[in-house]
């Protein structure tokens, strides 16, 4: 337990350091530092009083002792050449473990003020550790200073919430313990806490007492084998060198004397897969970050956001019994695109059995985003029939910015239900509340106070495989603050006209057919009548929707709900039947009755907090129309000079086409990998490797159909005209062919940057000349003498690279539209969220 003299050393030092370091992960990494180097010449001096010799600050490096470093007389640069010159040699240290000379890998100081370097060294000679149990506490509260990485999503997770995760999961001292997205460690450490904690016995005696430490009231009941074992079953991945970094100090100072923490890129490389667990644990990326996501095409449900791969990713790695504790924000609880719908499915299906709701400001100061628990258990699901939805409203601290301590508490009750639940499903004993007398459920039924227990068939019957609890409450109390209503009693419903036949709607164009419900949802195409909003209730569509905003006459299998004025605002019911789930029926062919939207509830609140909310949400969603805007139109710009020479490619590159195979020639597994292209992501120029196509191993294939770091990979022919010139910038070495109607731009680099050429065929100047000179009767081709013909302008190759320079500098502020985006759809998501009673605490 972290004391409070040791929480405020660290603050000292924090506040010392702020002047000349102001970035929080420079301060950790200083403090880091100057710790283990305090905390190895505290060992040496415990060894030397225990008969031993000093091993760390031994040979040449005695002159770098702690003692020698803090004598008295030492003046202050002098102080700071020691520190300064120490640090930087420390990785040729023969005496000290691996993990610290990679720890010391890469250390500087820096700045160059003795005062600040001696008031900082005086407030870490306060600290004295005799063993690392301690220190490693006062690290994990030095990490909570990291607090957000928010540009790639990652938010530090409360303590409490990661304890009480491991609680539910219950990791066992046998099994193996993964986090895929570890940051600094805090599950594996909890994960490894609660077994020791599980695997301990109390002293209650005086001699018990003594024969161990002095501050000590457990005694571990675990072999040193057993305790080996124990350690090499944690692994931890993370993308970021730097958390990688952080995580192996903070396992090592907890007992881990050989952490196995890796960067590994748990959504590109394919490296690890084979490898499962029995526990995963993680609180993974909520944000695809800056450049997008590259994943391989092992994922059961083909996406490129982040969280769902990730949670297919945990999912897919759980060892026939495993069980998973995975937070996720509430993108993944309702979200109506189709590989949000596959997961949650997938989930349901094979291994969900428990969604834990946490009130929105949890990661406050950090972020205010709305998330959940995810409980998964591989074996358990299989055998269930039900999920079980439970609530936390309060955590125990207010959800302020500053997160201070109250007495409300749900965690214990929380805990103790669900625990309940599991120990039911593990007994087949019953889990759903009791029926009305006589009819069957009754005596040994469970019913939770914090929760309810809701059939597979129930959350699977629309189609949506919405894990949001409250939409499943039926006639129980809902936790929305606004009375529920049907849609039957604020608005008109009818059929659209079933007469009309398509000939008649096709001329004259005042009708709208099922196919324009695919639209934004507020544009439509036609004339429309003002307050209606049309719903597709059939096929491919169904469930689709749109506000129209002018006149207009719907058609045969659409389903037209009209505002009534003075009762609710169009826009409000728009946005709220957006993340609602309206029940489906039908297989193949899904519909949607009129009935079961007639019986549809929603909460209603009053007309001006309607207005309130609309304006709210409006707000974000122009915010998103902008950002779209600028990602839409953005196009990088060559300003030509004069007197830079105009050069056809033909004469700065050469173009190497691909390989022709037939479709006998495609394999399930193994073969070459060939792109082709729709493999190229038209909207960031960039590869989408999540369907390659493999070709026989036979098929006799050259290098130069192989592409490689520099390569320009562009589309030469497709019955697209959006595909023609399509370019990806190829950025290393492949193992990937191209296909007969693909090519690769190589470049004469002695005369053009492959960058330089790269943003050239990316330019609109590009896309003018394509338009002008694409042929063919029935394929359009772009072949290589068409290609050979466009000129560029050539500037010296020096000039090229600052033209690249500036023009990657401005993609990379384009690109912060994504990020941009993506939050605002995430407080749309939590606005509504908090209308349907998602999240609201009492």
């Amino acid at each position: 337990m972290l004391d409070s003299a040791t929480k405020r050393r660290i603050d000292t030092a924090r506040d010392t350091l702020v002047g000349k370091v102001p970035d929080p992960k420079s301060q950790v990494e200083q403090i880091t530092i100057a710790l283990i180097y305090k905390f190895m010449d505290d060992m040496d001096a415990q060894a030397e009083e225990l008969g031993g010799k000093r091993k760390f600050f031994a040979g040449d490096f005695e002159r770098y002792g702690w003692a020698k470093l803090m004598r008295s007389g030492l003046g202050g640069h002098e102080t700071l050449n020691l520190y300064a010159e120490a640090i930087a040699k420390m990785p040729e240290n023969p005496g000290i473990p691996p993990l610290f000379r990679d720890i010391f890998k890469n250390a500087y100081l820096p700045y160059r003020d003795p005062e600040t370097l001696r008031g900082f060294l005086k407030i870490i000679d306060e600290f004295e550790y005799d063993h690392s149990e301690r220190l490693g506490d006062a690290f994990e509260y030095l990490l909570s200073v990291l607090g957000s990485q928010g540009d790639a999503g990652q938010f530090r997770t409360p303590r409490h919430i990661i304890d009480f995760i491991v609680a539910i999961v219950d990791p066992k001292k046998h099994e193996t313990v993964l986090d895929p997205a570890c940051g600094t460690a805090g599950f594996l450490i909890s994960a490894y806490k609660h077994i020791l904690k599980n695997n301990s016995k109390l002293l209650t005696t005086n001699d018990e007492l003594k024969s161990v430490t002095p501050n000590s009231q457990f005694v571990i009941n675990l072999t040193p084998d057993e305790r080996k074992k124990l350690a090499d079953n944690f692994r931890g991945y993370d993308i970021s060198p730097d958390m990688v970094r952080l995580s192996l100090v903070n396992m090592y100072l907890h007992g881990f004397t050989d952490p196995h923490v890796f960067e590994y890129d748990t959504l590109t490389s394919q490296d690890r897969w084979n490898e499962m667990a029995d526990v995963i644990l993680a609180n993974p990326p909520f944000m695809s970050p800056k450049g997008g996501i590259k994943p391989h095409n092992r994922f059961s449900v083909p996406c490129k956001r982040c969280e769902v791969l990730f949670v297919d990713y945990m999912a897919e790695h759980l060892t026939p019994g495993g069980r998973a504790g995975i937070i996720v924000h509430e993108g993944i609880i309702f979200r109506s695109q189709t590989a949000y719908k596959a997961l949650r499915k997938m989930l349901v299906e094979q291994y969900l059995v428990a969604v834990i709701s946490l009130p929105a400001g949890v990661f406050n100061p950090y972020a205010g985003v709305k998330t959940s628990i995810l409980i998964l258990d591989k074996s358990l699901a299989k055998q269930s029939d039900t999920v079980g939805f439970f609530k936390v409203e309060n955590d125990g601290f207010n959800l302020g910015a500053q997160r201070r301590p109250i007495d409300k508490n749900d965690l214990p009750q929380v805990l103790a239900e669900i625990n309940e639940y599991l120990r039911r499903l593990r007994a087949q004993e019953s889990v759903l509340p009791p029926l009305p007398l006589g009819e069957g459920r009754g005596e040994g039924s469970f019913t939770p106070t914090r929760g309810l227990i809701v059939a597979k068939e129930k959350i699977a019957a629309n189609g949506d495989y919405n894990l949001s609890g409250e939409r499943y409450r039926g006639n129980v109390a809902r936790a929305s603050v606004f009375p529920y209503v049907t849609l039957e009693a604020v608005a008109d419903i009818d059929w659209g006209n079933t007469d009309l036949t398509k000939d008649a709607y096709v001329a004259d164009g005042r009708y709208l057919a099922v196919s324009a419900a695919g639209g934004d949802g507020r544009i439509g195409h036609a004339e429309h009548r003002l307050g209606t909003l049309v719903l597709s209730a059939i096929g491919a569509n169904c469930g689709r929707m749109f506000f129209p905003e002018e006149d207009f006459t719907a058609i045969k299998n659409t389903i037209t709900i009209t505002s009534r004025p003075g009762v609710i605002e169009p826009l409000y019911l728009y946005h709220l039947l957006s993340m609602s789930s309206l029940p489906k029926r039908g297989g193949g062919q899904p519909f949607i009755s009129k009935g079961d939207v007639l019986a549809f509830e929603i909460p209603l609140p009053p007309l001006e907090v309607q207005k309130e909310i609309v304006a709210e949400i409006e707000a974000y969603q122009k915010v998103i129309d902008g950002a779209r805007a600028v990602l839409d139109h953005y196009r990088p710009h060559i300003p030509i000079n004069p007197d830079w020479p105009m050069v056809e490619l033909g004469e700065l590159c050469e173009l190497a086409r691909g390989v022709t195979y037939s479709k006998g020639d495609e394999v399930n597994d193994n073969g070459h990998k060939i792109l082709r292209a729709n493999n190229i992501n038209n909207a960031h120029n960039t590869l989408d490797l999540s369907d390659i196509k493999l070709i026989s191993p036979t098929l006799s294939l050259s290098e130069d159909k192989r592409l490689r770091r520099g390569d320009i990979f562009i589309c030469l022919a497709s019955g697209s005209k959006d595909h023609i010139g399509k370019v990806a910038y190829i950025d290393a070495d492949t193992d990937f062919y191209f296909g007969g109607f693909m090519g690769a731009v190589r470049a004469n680099s002695e005369r053009v940057l492959p960058r330089f050429l790269f943003h050239s065929l990316t330019a609109d100047r590009f896309n003018s000349f394509l338009r002008l000179r694409i042929a063919g009767a029935n394929i359009n081709n772009l072949n290589g003498k068409i290609l050979g013909q466009y000129a560029i302008p050539l500037p010296p190759l020096s000039e090229q690279e600052k033209i690249v320079s500036e023009i990657e500098a401005e993609q990379r502020l384009v690109e912060g539209n994504r990020q941009l985006i993506e939050r605002m759809e995430q407080k749309i998501a939590a606005t509504l969220a908090r209308i349907w009673g998602e999240g609201i605490t009492n």
